[in-house]
């Protein structure tokens, strides 16, 4: 009898490690990948810019389950004042791993109010960026449990006029 005991002490303390550490659900992560400009023409007497590049939308599910999210929207801003969007697809991140999405942008300050100090950053030689995007979906474990997760992303661009190049991409 005190074996069964000692048995069952031990099958839930297992379990209960197990349920502390595994079963933990994790926000995932959503981040740009490294950026390939294709073109950046811009024009600091009538402030103005044009650009196209590539990159990842990358999702990174560090949870012991997959990560199902519904379509999302990835938009680019100047000041606050959005200068592009692009739509992430309804996807997957398998268990302990990471979505990648290529994506071809183009960004333009057509939409931007004269107000912005865009000529002054234009003749800095570095245009700055940000990119925000919100992911909704859910964390499935074993099967059984459904968890409801937000993966948020928070970027900041900085292009190098001179070179047409990204000085740094930093993502939080």
């Amino acid at each position: 009898m005190a074996e069964k005991i000692k048995q069952a002490l031990a099958s839930v303390k297992v379990m209960t490690v197990f349920g502390l550490t595994v079963m933990k659900v994790k926000t995932p992560k959503v981040r740009l990948g490294a950026i390939s400009v294709q073109t950046l023409t811009s024009v600091p007497a009538t402030p103005s810019f044009n650009t196209s590049f590539t990159t990842q939308i990358r999702v990174k599910n560090t949870n012991w389950g997959p990560y199902k999210f519904d379509a999302g929207i990835a938009t680019f801003m100047y000041q606050g004042v959005a200068v592009g969007q692009i739509s992430i697809p309804k996807s997957k991140a398998g268990m302990r791993s990471t979505k990648k999405i290529d994506v071809a942008m183009s960004l333009s300050s057509d939409e931007l109010p004269s107000s912005t100090n865009l000529g002054t950053e234009l003749n800095s030689g570095v245009l700055t960026l940000t990119s925000q995007a919100k992911l909704t979906g859910k964390v499935e474990l074993m099967l059984i449990m459904k968890k409801k997760k937000s993966a948020i992303m928070d970027c900041s661009i900085a292009f190098d006029l001179a070179s047409k190049t990204v000085q740094s991409l930093q993502c939080k």
